[in-house]
């Protein structure tokens, strides 16, 4: 597995966005543009992303996306441009759930969550992508619940509600 470049500066209130696919740069602007457009009830709240549009990230797993970014504590979510987004009419992101994987449960406590374990990740709207970041930054929705509304989607994406 190859070492990404550390993420610096990012405000921690700010939705974290990795740019993985480099072959569309039109289909990045339109997602970068979809990303910076204000959110909420009214469209009355400002936008705060850090946009990592840096090449070494090209063509990154999931998992090495994941690794790079764990060193930041107080990130629960990140939101991955890959060549789906690029693709895609929604310019679905895929938002992956930063907690780690490797944690050691207990079988006696914990045998439901090993047995089955909740979803890791799902596709997202650059217009949800702000709510998902701020509920789960104060833990006032779980990772589950945003993937269950994205699963219940014909396309499988969250969208803003």
């Amino acid at each position: 597995m190859r070492v990404l470049p550390e993420i610096v500066g990012r405000d921690e209130f700010a939705a974290l966005i990795i740019r993985t696919d480099y072959n569309d740069e039109v289909a990045w602007q339109a997602v970068a543009t979809g990303l910076t457009q204000p959110w909420g009830e009214n469209s009355e709240l400002e936008a705060h992303v850090h946009l990592i549009d840096d090449p070494a990230w090209a063509d990154a797993t999931p998992d090495e996306v994941l690794t790079a970014v764990r060193r930041d504590e107080n990130l629960s979510v990140v939101f991955v441009a890959d060549l789906v987004t690029m693709h895609s009419a929604d310019c679905a992101l895929r938002a992956c759930d930063v907690w780690a994987e490797d944690e050691d449960f207990d079988p006696m406590y914990y045998q439901e969550l090993i047995d089955s374990p909740p979803p890791r990740e799902f596709r997202t709207a650059p217009a949800a992508v702000h709510d998902v970041h701020a509920n789960l930054s104060i833990a006032n929705v779980d990772f589950e619940e945003f993937a269950e509304g994205a699963s219940a989607d014909p396309e499988g994406v969250l969208r803003p509600l």
